[in-house]
């Protein structure tokens, strides 16, 4: 037990060794000037590199995606009709149809679907 605890620490005190030797002789330089600026033909950026952005856009990007997988759930909702009772099939259908309903009434409510303020 002593041995497997004295070679596990040998390894690890020469692997943290090598492991800052190699920072040590790298030649990295993280804050170059020209790999920090955007690459434009050898010439300095006319504009800012960081554009604004529109959270608005992204908030209605997000709701695509989640309707898009709602979609994508109610595929196997229908391919389960013929196989399932109906009445069960029914309730579940229209259960998930209408939590998908409130939630799409609740982001025209908040005016979340509309592109302009």
């Amino acid at each position: 037990m002593k041995i497997l605890l004295l070679i596990s620490f040998i390894f690890f005190f020469i692997s943290n060794i090598f492991i800052f030797l190699s920072f040590i002789i790298s030649k990295k330089t993280n804050l170059d000037r020209e790999k920090c600026s955007p690459f434009e033909c050898g010439f300095d950026p006319k504009s800012l590199p960081r554009i604004p952005f529109s959270l608005h856009f992204f908030l209605i990007t997000v709701i695509f995606l989640i309707f898009d997988v709602e979609i994508a759930l109610i595929f196997p909702i229908i391919s389960t009709f013929s196989l399932s009772n109906i009445i069960i099939w029914f309730k579940t259908s229209s259960f998930f149809i209408m939590m998908l309903l409130i939630g799409l009434y609740h982001e025209w409510n908040q005016k979340m679907l509309n592109w302009t303020y």
